[in-house]
């Protein structure tokens, strides 16, 4: 065109110049000439043009914060005239890349610069990786222009071939930054050019990508949202109306927790939390799970019995003879229970029941072995009381939040095992059985048995806190009652919280009780059998228990009565026995075999294992209650050369230094005794403990072993009636040791009738029942010496004696 000059033709031009805008070369742009930049420069380059042929020519500048940019744009001013909006304006169209120079003079207000036309020409012809470059931009802008609907344009642009004149018409591109635009404008190589421009159309087509993808999730969320709760107000009408077409009332399921926690009777701390929650409830949405724990709270704070108390039943010699009529024999329990009535029957007639915030419940722990009706006590203690009796297992629990209950925050969260057990009770003031406290275990989750300490303390148990609940449940009212076969397995702290009450078993007249009025009836519904087809006689009871069981409880003795029974059924079945049966003594071992547990002195001399010297029989406390220990002493023979101790059958640190002990003494004071004792020095001495599977530990067997080792030497055999228990030390004393009951109750078992124990133990023997010390002969004694006195029988005349050597 005539208003174009060559490339190398040095330019004189008018600048217009243009705030945080961009026109590239090609592009068409309309200019307000309200503008006194503007007008200037159009003004001045029609001015010009009168002397020059051809249109008026400015330079089109981008000023970016007050600066100008070094490139610029010859444009040409196409048309002067009015704008849409009725302002004066001028039509500029682009023409192409000018390098700005020095100023210079001219006519008008306009500055005017000297500027030098860049060259913008392609090569020709195109290279392949351009060519494919220019597909490229054309199919990134056909794709643009399609999802804005500019169908029209679309041909426009892939009709331009010039590589120059596409990358330019970029510049129309609305979502161009000006520095973008900048770039492009002083970007002088054309294909350099067309790379940026296609790299900006490419990242804005991924942006775009991105915000309609998440644009069309979150539609599609709000969609569902609002399908949701269309429908849910759909179901709401739809009840509504059937409750309407029924005649139902709306209170019947309604869920307006509000009303529900205002007509409780809730102590007014929990009415306040309720409150708070109810608040939460309503402000929230039906869709957030937050609604749904808080429902689930508010359900288990409505379930719980605030106000509920059954009423105690002051009957004091009811309550006794009902705790009598249900077990035989564990006076110290019920004399307990009956203490704590007759306390709260004249607290309540003196109008103490509520003493400081605190009401007079009981924590109760009953230790002993198992099968003596520990557990089934609890139900008779609340059977006596009035109350509601509730069971929780805590055999192997090992996680802290059973006892305290979850934290509200963690998914499926539940109260803790207390909380329920009020809930299930429907009272505040039920017997709450804690079972098998000792086999509480703890691991990562916590210590079950630290979080009972609150539970179990009188002094705190009134503000008990639930991480579930959150807020304060009164169990001071609550009787708590614990059972435990291992008294050492409770932890220190606990057990300080609570009243020691010890089990230590059954006499066996107490057995005989038991299975004569609570065991039979029970195992004759269980068999099928009436009362009147089938007896048994009381001395065959009485065998049961003494041969054919040997335990503390009466677990095993129900066991053989069942299956004494279940003979007496078959039999009547196969037509091989009549009923009505008595069964008697005799009957026994036909029906159900030999007995198991004949005593020492029911067995032939010869049979019984204190029939060689070295052998002694001792007493023991194991977790199934009392027991007979027997102790087996051997010497080596000296040709072995194999001197010093041995000691066998899984023994514990503290027997293993007991037997140190008794070897010692016999050492030091065998001449003393008439022991050959130079015997022990060349010779090997071994101690074996039967049942050597079975761990063993602690310091009663002491004169136990001394005792056996006096046989060995001596050769004289320990008395077979004799059983003995304490601790022996270095000068011959015998000390104190605990579970004298249990012993004693174990010998009586065992068919021993002298027991030795130590003297200050004296005191223990007022807890054995009387038909037990009637038929025992206790000897208190202070020193070993006494034992062996006692325990040894007389040496045979003029016979030397004889010592067994270990093979």
């Amino acid at each position: 065109m005539a208003a174009e000059s060559a490339p190398s033709t040095p330019l004189t031009l008018p600048v217009l110049p243009l705030d945080d805008e961009v026109v590239l070369p090609g592009m068409v742009v309309p200019l307000d000439l309200n503008d006194n930049d503007v007008r200037a420069a159009v003004e001045a380059a029609q001015a010009a043009a009168r002397s020059e042929p051809g249109k008026p020519r400015v330079l089109l500048v981008p000023r970016i914060d007050g600066a100008y940019a070094s490139t610029g744009v010859l444009g040409t001013v196409e048309q002067v005239g009015r704008l849409a909006d009725g302002d004066p304006g001028a039509l500029i169209r682009g023409r192409g890349r000018v390098k700005i120079g020095a100023g210079t003079t001219g006519p008008g207000a306009a500055l005017w610069v000297e500027g030098t036309r860049i060259d913008e020409s392609a090569p020709d012809p195109l290279p392949g990786h351009v060519t494919e470059l220019v597909k490229e931009y054309k199919a990134l802008a056909t794709a643009w222009l399609r999802k804005r609907g500019a169908w029209q344009v679309v041909d426009r642009v892939q009709a331009i071939e010039d590589v120059s004149a596409l990358a330019d018409n970029s510049g129309y591109s609305p979502f161009l930054t000006t520095a973008q635009k900048v770039e492009l404008l002083e970007t002088a190589d054309p294909v350099a050019r067309l790379k940026a421009a296609t790299r900006q159309l490419r990242d804005h087509l991924a942006e775009q990508d991105v915000a309609e993808t998440i644009a069309k999730d979150v539609q599609e969320g709000v969609d569902k949202q609002q399908r949701e709760f269309l429908l849910r107000r759909q179901l709401d009408a739809v009840r509504k109306e059937l409750r309407d077409l029924n005649g139902e009332e709306q209170g019947e399921e309604s869920d307006d927790y509000r009303a529900r926690v205002e007509a409780a009777d809730l102590p007014e701390k929990v009415r306040e939390a309720a409150l708070k929650e109810v608040d939460k409830l309503e402000r929230s949405s039906d869709q957030s799970p937050e609604g749904s724990w808080i429902r689930t709270w508010l359900d288990t704070v409505l379930e719980l019995p605030w106000s509920e108390r059954t009423e105690d039943v002051y009957d004091i010699r009811g309550a006794k003879a009902i705790l009598d009529a249900e077990h035989a024999g564990l006076d110290d329990v019920k004399e307990r229970i009956t203490e704590y009535l007759a306390v709260r029957k004249r607290r309540s007639d003196r109008g103490l029941g509520v003493v400081g915030g605190r009401r007079g419940g009981a924590v109760l722990a009953l230790v002993g072995p198992p099968g003596v009706g520990k557990t089934s006590l609890g139900e008779s203690v609340a059977h006596a009381m009035g109350r509601k009796f509730v069971r929780v297992a805590l055999g192997g629990v090992r996680d802290e939040a059973e006892i305290r209950g979850h934290r509200r925050t963690y998914v499926g969260a539940l109260p803790g095992r207390i909380v329920r057990a009020i809930k299930e009770a429907g009272a505040m003031n039920p017997v709450v059985l804690l079972d098998e406290i000792d086999k509480v275990g703890s691991d990562f989750r916590g210590d079950p048995a630290a979080a009972l300490l609150e539970v179990l303390d009188p002094a705190q148990n009134h503000t008990f806190r639930d991480h579930y609940l959150e807020v304060e449940l009164d169990l001071s009212d609550v009787v708590f009652l614990a059972t435990a076969n291992v008294l050492e397995a409770i932890p220190e702290a606990l057990l300080d919280r609570m009243e020691l009450v010890r089990l230590d078993g059954y006499t066996e007249d107490e057995k005989v009780v038991i299975a004569r009025d609570h065991l039979l009836p029970r195992q004759l519904e269980r068999a099928g059998l009436a009362k009147d087809e089938v007896t048994l006689d009381e001395s065959a009871l009485r065998k049961l228990a003494g041969e054919y069981t040997r335990e503390a409880g009466v677990r095993t003795l129900e066991r053989s009565i069942a299956r004494l029974l279940r003979k007496i059924a078959a039999q009547h079945e196969l037509a091989e026995r009549k009923l009505p049966f008595t069964v008697r003594e005799e009957h026994l071992r036909d029906l159900i075999g030999r007995p198991h547990h004949v005593p020492e002195s029911a067995q032939d001399p010869a049979e019984r294992r204190t029939a060689v010297p070295g052998v002694a029989t001792g007493l023991a406390v194991t977790g199934a209650g009392g027991d007979v220990l027997f102790v087996e002493a051997s010497l080596a023979d000296p040709e072995t050369g194999a001197a010093g101790l041995t000691l066998t059958g899984q023994l514990g640190d503290v027997m293993k230094e007991s037997a140190q002990i008794a070897l010692s003494f016999l050492r030091s004071h065998g001449a003393e005794l008439e022991l050959p004792v130079a015997d022990l020095k060349d010779r090997g001495v071994h101690i074996h403990f039967p049942a050597g599977a079975v761990p063993k530990d602690g310091p009663s067997a002491g004169v136990t072993m001394t005792t056996a080792l006096a046989s060995l030497l001596s050769g004289r055999l320990v008395r077979t009636d004799v059983a003995m228990t304490g601790e022996v030390s270095l000068t011959g004393r015998v000390l104190p040791i605990g579970g004298v009951k249990q012993k004693l109750l174990a010998a009586h078992r065992a068919g021993v009738t002298t027991v030795v124990i130590p003297k200050r133990n004296e005191a223990d023997l007022d807890d054995v029942p009387a038909e037990v010390l009637d038929k025992l002969d206790v000897h208190a004694v202070t020193d070993v010496r006494q034992v062996l006195e006692l325990a040894l029988s007389p040496a045979t005349n003029g016979a030397a004696p004889e010592v067994p050597v270990a093979a």
